[in-house]
């Protein structure tokens, strides 16, 4: 399952991916956890120390490994130099694995040991002194989205994004990876603007959303997430002491994680297992050849002196099927 964790800034995102992702572990799951925001800070609440977390590859500075490790033998590609972000899988591309060892995993992902069992960490590294005037960070993330479009993920295992903050989830068409996207919301006017305009935006992509209410301290705040959001709030979380712990650097035990969040997670949890069902390969292949052909005529053409769409296969379709047969 990939699922995504989206919110305006300083809504908890973040701490309610790093929850998830232990609570994920805890049951022994295969994980990949992805930190795409602009503020690196997965790596630290998943217990990562300040040097730990600054020694982490960047996706980003390793772009090049990425492009031809994916582009394996696909004929339609004609070099590694003419893939950009959006470039889709065809037959001879090769495909990542949530469980399985390869060259892209080597060079960017670290293995995180959490309570009961371990994660591989990846992140799109920091927007840096050298990059101020010169790059978007859209630019960093698009490691992240070619990547997403040659992973296959099958039932029981996850791939968990941190996304960037706000309305910026719509620079790419990355928003449209995901099986679920989990949308934390504070009960506020601010908090539910995002939840709006990101309903808005994703409507015309089928993008599965649902709300998960943070920093909810009494009946009116549930009262007024209900009222704002409607059906698509799936569950609130409130204050924490463990979380406050691990803010501070001391977390305890994730098996003494209040039992209210420890409900909220398995609801999460179950919630994104039942999207599986409902997964449509043929409509996530076609939009990921949409953004492609999109970004070819915008500045992909011109940037690469290629004809981008040539490397759109047409009978192609990204699924669990195709990733046995390579």
């Amino acid at each position: 399952m990939k699922i995504a964790f989206v919110g305006k800034g300083g809504s908890g995102k973040t701490t309610l991916s790093s929850l998830f992702i232990r609570h994920l572990a805890a049951a022994g799951a295969p994980v990949i956890a992805i930190d795409a925001d602009i503020n690196q800070h997965l790596g630290p609440a998943l217990g990562l120390d300040e040097a730990e977390a600054a020694a982490l590859p960047a996706m980003g500075d390793r772009l090049p490994l990425i492009k031809d490790y994916l582009r394996g033998s696909n004929p339609r590609i004609a070099s590694a130099e003419t893939m950009i972000k959006t470039t889709p899988p065809g037959e001879g591309s090769r495909l990542l694995r949530v469980r399985e060892d390869n060259p892209v995993y080597d060079a960017c992902a670290r293995p995180v040991e959490l309570d009961g069992g371990a994660v591989r960490l990846m992140v799109t590294g920091p927007f840096t002194d050298a990059d101020l005037g010169v790059a978007c960070y859209h630019s960093k993330t698009g490691a992240v989205e070619l990547c997403l479009n040659h992973l296959v993920d099958g039932r029981d295992e996850y791939v968990v994004v941190d996304m960037t903050a706000g309305s910026d989830s719509f620079a790419s068409g990355m928003f449209t990876r995901f099986d679920l996207t989990y949308l934390v919301a504070e009960p506020t006017r601010k908090g539910v603007s995002v939840y709006r305009q990101y309903k808005e935006y994703a409507r015309d992509f089928g993008v599965e959303l649902r709300v998960v209410g943070n920093k909810v301290q009494g009946q009116d705040d549930l009262d007024f997430l209900r009222t704002e959001v409607g059906d698509d709030l799936l569950v609130t979380v409130g204050h924490s002491d463990w979380v406050r712990a691990m803010e501070k650097g001391r977390p305890p035990r994730f098996d003494l994680l209040e039992d209210t969040n420890r409900e909220a997670l398995h609801l999460l949890r179950t919630a994104a297992d039942s999207a599986y069902e409902r997964r449509d390969r043929e409509r996530y292949t076609r939009q990921m050849v949409h953004f492609h052909l999109k970004n070819a005529q915008s500045w992909g053409n011109e940037r690469t002196g290629a004809d981008l769409a040539a490397q759109v296969d047409p009978h192609f379709v990204l699924g669990e099927s195709v990733a046995a047969a390579v």
